[in-house]
């Protein structure tokens, strides 16, 4: 998940920081390819991007992340890992260059019901680097054959150790639904924000593919969708 360095205020109609991108009516893209290692380390590559309400199109440099999950962690009832996203950033997006996020990832579910948590520190480097803790939490409901419903919370409370005060800070509610099309992997969410230093409303959707193996059997099909492994979002706060 993507958060800025300082509070965007007035439903995303200023930047966040001066020059920064203004998120209202802003449409955030991030392509990714993935690759397993092992079945406990997947490794990654973004090239985020946004399209201003202008019609400018600004890079939002690159990113590289080290996932590392207890093995066969979509199969299991308690569940674990941890993510690490280096990444460098551009004026538009962040006051500093370079940027590390620190996502651990905890979960639970059974049948019916899953809940992920990420308590997210992100940290970035230079003159206005900081420490920020930005949290992130998943409940949803499986409705069988790879379809789920449910709830996401996003949240970015400034720097640790010296919160920002409550309407300064992002707080966004998602409904989602996470199913499978075929070959793909579909999440579609509708999010709100409850403070005045969040974005009012977000859509998102986040389409995945899962290449196959060569020399093993397809088991997609007995997969649920990737979304429900840990929680994450494409829209910018």
């Amino acid at each position: 998940m993507d958060h800025p360095t300082a509070p965007q205020l007035h439903l995303g109609k200023e930047p966040g920081f001066p020059g920064g991108l203004i998120s209202n009516h802003s449409l955030n893209g991030t392509p990714e390819l993935a690759y397993g290692i092992t079945d406990w380390w997947e490794l990654g590559f973004y090239a985020p991007f946004a399209v201003n309400s202008g019609g400018q199109f600004p890079s939002d440099g690159a990113k590289i992340r080290n996932l590392f999950v207890v093995p066969n962690a979509e199969k299991r009832d308690f569940f674990y890992g941890v993510n690490f996203e280096f990444s460098y950033q551009t004026p538009p997006f962040a006051q500093t260059r370079y940027a590390l996020e620190v996502r651990p990832i905890i979960g639970v579910r059974n049948k019916e019901w899953e809940f992920i948590v990420n308590p997210i520190v992100d940290f970035s480097f230079g003159a206005f680097g900081q420490a920020d803790f930005a949290p992130a939490a998943r409940l949803a409901r499986n409705l069988g054959e790879n379809r789920f419903i449910g709830i996401e919370y996003y949240a970015d409370f400034g720097p640790i150790g010296n919160f920002l005060p409550l309407q300064e800070q992002s707080h966004q509610i998602f409904a989602v639904t996470d199913f499978k099309l075929g070959k793909f992997d579909i999440e579609l969410g509708v999010g709100y924000g409850l403070t005045s230093g969040s974005d009012r409303l977000i859509t998102k959707a986040i389409i995945g593919y899962a290449f196959p193996v060569p020399g093993k059997e397809d088991e997609a099909s007995d997969h649920p969708p990737k979304s429900s492994m840990f929680t994450k979002t494409v829209a910018r706060q």
